[in-house]
């Protein structure tokens, strides 16, 4: 065998050498491939497991049809467009404040505090939140839930007296202690729980926003809140309207003429009774009487009386 073929001879040997080896790489790629996939779906099971395994009071995330609404939350009513608010800033914001979430039976959770920043999740089409979840009792979770809330703005006058009043029977908590506990002055706070002597239909009305708590606090100690409440919606009276009208009343209860008289006049007069006494700077009535009426200007002091007639071009009293 000549120099050359044997040259030739030792170039096919390589070939076929370096082709074998091609085919075992070609053959172990997707060897390779399911090894890799392996190693990223066992990494993101020790992180989910890491995560679930995170320490009481620890910050982590749930997806939220883990999540379950609290027993003991005070909000009965979800205002659509306030969560429609809040669902287009989660979406581009996330979830800034954690949920507060306590765990169930099986994979569970409860949620304590931030019920409505998990709604609005939803609505967002966030998948996951950040929570935190802590070991409570009952009674530790309605403590929370209630105040958590309370110091919020966004619960109706009925819902915050309502959790005023269960921290009051549940806790053995006084006024005082949840002012100061909640921020709140103690006045307010009383005014507050004097709603809960309303009926319930008045109380529907706060609650479903046809009826102030301004106006609500004007019928307390009325004979006939009911029939007021039910006035003051047909009519569109102001608060200011609705305290007169009670002071009118001196037995507490509504008298029809009376009312109908006194509503007439502050539809008509009421708002010129107090451009001219925002004029003058004194205390303004107007009374109708048939076709005419009277105006009554009150003055306590000869100095207002001696302004008045000089507004009026008359020489002052001296």
């Amino acid at each position: 065998m000549t120099v050359e073929q044997k040259k030739r001879g030792l170039g096919r040997g390589l070939d076929a050498l370096f082709q074998d080896a091609r085919k075992e790489e070609e053959a172990f790629q997707p060897k390779i491939k399911r090894a890799d996939e392996m190693v990223a779906a066992v990494q993101q099971i020790q992180a989910q497991q890491a995560n679930i395994a995170a320490p009481n009071g620890a910050q982590r995330k749930l997806p939220v049809d883990k999540m379950t609404p609290g027993k003991f939350q005070p909000r009965r009513h979800f205002d659509d467009a306030a969560l429609d608010q809040l669902a287009d800033s989660i979406a581009v914001h996330g979830v800034l404040q954690p949920i507060l979430v306590r765990p169930l039976s099986g994979s569970m959770y409860e949620i304590i505090a931030g019920e409505r920043r998990w709604r609005a999740a939803q609505k967002a089409q966030v998948h996951e939140v950040p929570v935190v979840i802590q070991e409570l009792t009952d009674k530790q979770a309605l403590e929370i839930a209630l105040i958590e809330n309370l110091q919020r703005e966004d619960l109706s006058a009925v819902e915050e007296a309502e959790g005023y009043q269960r921290l009051m029977d549940e806790f053995g908590h006084t006024q005082d202690a949840l002012a100061v506990q909640l921020g709140k002055s103690r006045s307010h706070v009383a005014n507050t729980m004097r709603l809960l002597k309303l009926p319930q239909s008045v109380r529907s009305m706060i609650q479903n926003g046809t009826l102030t708590a301004g106006h609500a606090r004007a019928l307390i100690g009325a004979k006939n809140p009911e029939e007021m409440a039910d006035l003051i919606q047909r009519r569109g009276l102001n608060v200011r309207q609705v305290e007169a009208l009670m002071q009118k009343s001196t037995d507490g209860k509504l008298k029809p003429k009376k009312a109908k008289s006194f509503i007439q006049k502050d539809v008509d007069v009421l708002a010129l009774e107090r451009l001219t006494s925002d004029k003058l700077g004194l205390g303004v009535t107007i009374d109708s009487l048939g076709a005419g009426g009277r105006l009554t200007i009150e003055y306590k002091t000869l100095d207002q009386l001696d302004d008045l007639l000089a507004r009026l071009g008359q020489t002052p009293r001296r």
